[in-house]
């Protein structure tokens, strides 16, 4: 088992990503509301004003963070779904993927 993980900074693809995913068999990731550190360091204002920001912008320097327990042999498709919806990971400000091996996984209902 493989855990794999996408920090997505092109939030504005996650719907056709998960839609991409779903539609090649990958399904049962978690998805987390994230912010970098050098923005969360550029934010200077106040509690309560960077609060009410949230109301009244759109707040676009947040991402979202994905991840994925996979068998491995699903672990390159996925990386290849992800890839392509993207238009390349690779491009800058798209996002960051890598995995990592699993020793042990409980508590996942196997399919």
């Amino acid at each position: 088992m493989q855990a794999l993980f996408l920090v997505l900074h092109k939030v504005e693809k996650l719907d056709d990503l998960l839609c991409a995913l779903q539609d090649n068999g990958i399904s049962g990731g978690t998805i987390i509301d994230s912010k970098g550190m050098l923005n969360t360091l550029k934010s200077n204002d106040s509690f309560i004003i960077e609060s009410l920001r949230i109301f009244l912008e759109d707040p676009r320097e947040s991402s979202k963070t994905l991840f994925f327990i996979l068998d491995k042999k699903d672990v390159e498709k996925a990386r290849k779904v992800i890839d392509e919806t993207l238009g390349g990971i690779n491009n800058p400000n798209t996002g960051i993927m890598f995995g990592i091996d699993l020793t042990f996984v409980d508590g996942l209902n196997s399919k």
